[in-house]
């Protein structure tokens, strides 16, 4: 029996997936060793975590939970990771990506603590691109994760309309998008539960249609609680126990 072709593209059909499922930057993609078990498995692409300009620890353990049964599962991880540099370097491609660096697409995420992180990150990336343009250590498009607390005392992004329309606007600007874009953008969003907050974040993602090539629909959603039943205690340490709910009970939310 013929194996059904489950590949697709991304962005206008500038990026080819060899599957239309790949995994989302979330706990095991913070190494080029994790990220190359992605590369060797038939996901469509590879995604690397979340990036901050400076690496960082993220929060204390525990801060991951999985139900017994693979229902669900939670994260308040903190954003660990290697610092931007890492992840746009030709040896972490390299050794990501493997003996086959065209077979499928290796995509940058980030996910800065402000919007001047942010920009300093795409400014890196541009200049990762140009010096990568004739290697085999591609960056085939970044993910602006727009799923997560940008400054402090204000909702995450993705819930502040005019916060978030301000980052667009001023990433917009940026020289890498003027004309024929330097690298493929997407935008990773949080979960939405009233139509008007559907509407709200097309209309504002619809001006920038010319620069924005795809549009995850769904990060964790927030506010989950799991307790340990022998500790009566939180599963996870960080924030209270609250963390971002996962797994297939996301599906029917997604």
């Amino acid at each position: 029996m013929t194996s059904p072709d489950l590949s697709t593209t991304l962005a206008r059909g500038s990026i080819s997936l060899t599957s239309a499922i790949y995994n989302a930057s979330g706990p095991r993609t913070g190494s080029s060793a994790a990220m190359s078990k992605i590369a060797k498995s038939e996901s469509g692409g590879v995604l690397a975590k979340s990036a901050t300009v400076d690496s960082q620890k993220g929060n204390a353990m525990p801060r991951t939970w999985h139900e017994d049964d693979g229902a669900a599962s939670m994260n308040s991880e903190g954003l660990p990771n290697a610092g931007i540099d890492y992840y746009i370097s030709a040896k972490t491609i390299g050794e990501t990506m493997g003996d086959n660096p065209t077979t499928k697409p290796y995509m940058v995420s980030i996910s800065g603590k402000t919007l001047a992180d942010n920009l300093k990150m795409l400014k890196k990336i541009s200049t990762a691109v140009e010096n990568h343009d004739n290697s085999s250590a591609k960056i085939a498009c970044v993910e602006l994760n727009l799923a997560c607390p940008n400054i402090v005392g204000k909702p995450t992004i993705g819930y502040d309309f005019e916060q978030m329309e301000d980052v667009m606007d001023e990433v917009a600007s940026l020289p890498c998008f003027k004309g024929k874009p330097l690298f493929q953008l997407g935008v990773k969003m949080p979960p939405y539960f009233d139509r008007p907050h559907f509407e709200m974040a097309a209309s504002i993602l619809n001006k920038h249609k010319g620069i924005l090539g795809y549009v995850a629909s769904v990060n964790t959603i927030g506010n989950a609680l799991a307790i340990d039943i022998h500790s009566e205690m939180p599963a996870i340490q960080a924030n209270g126990g609250d963390a971002g709910l996962s797994g297939p009970a996301v599906k029917y939310t997604a």
